[in-house]
């Protein structure tokens, strides 16, 4: 096992599955099945990623160095999880985007049923070790364990 500390945007504990991409998340091409054709594993849509093209992303422990794409970036975070189609967490090696870090407080503020943890600035190290499928358990306190 290995432990990384990053920044907490949105707090919470959580174990899950690693799903691993090595490049940015477009959010809103990863999402638009899971936003506009019901797709509750929220597959991802986005054929330029080809670390998580057609890869389930509901439940996971989405591990990435940053997102990329449109401004809709932090409304698509939001609508996912205000649909229960959300990341178990989000956990960035860089610094989180303000628009993809307003998607994710504003799901942590309005809704009540829903968590989506996200933590941040782990490091390119956290990112070089991880792969899919890793145990990742995180704190409330920015730590992340990866088994």
């Amino acid at each position: 096992m290995k432990t990384f500390k990053g920044r907490v945007v949105s707090k919470g504990n959580v174990s899950a599955p690693a799903l691993v991409s090595h490049e940015g998340l477009n959010t809103l091409a990863s999402f638009q099945k899971a936003l506009q054709f019901g797709d509750k594993k929220a597959t991802c849509g986005d054929q330029n990623n080809k670390d998580l093209y057609g890869k389930q992303m509901a439940g996971k422990a989405l591990c990435l160095p940053r997102t990329i794409g449109s401004t809709t970036g932090g409304l698509v975070l939001y609508c996912a999880a205000s649909m229960h189609r959300q990341p178990a967490c989000m956990l960035f090696s860089e610094p989180i985007d303000s628009l993809a870090a307003a998607g994710a407080i504003l799901a942590d503020v309005w809704l009540r049923d829903v968590t989506m943890p996200v933590i941040d600035s782990l490091g390119e190290a956290f990112l070089a070790y991880v792969k899919d499928d890793m145990k990742i358990t995180i704190k409330e306190d920015g730590t992340v364990e990866v088994e």
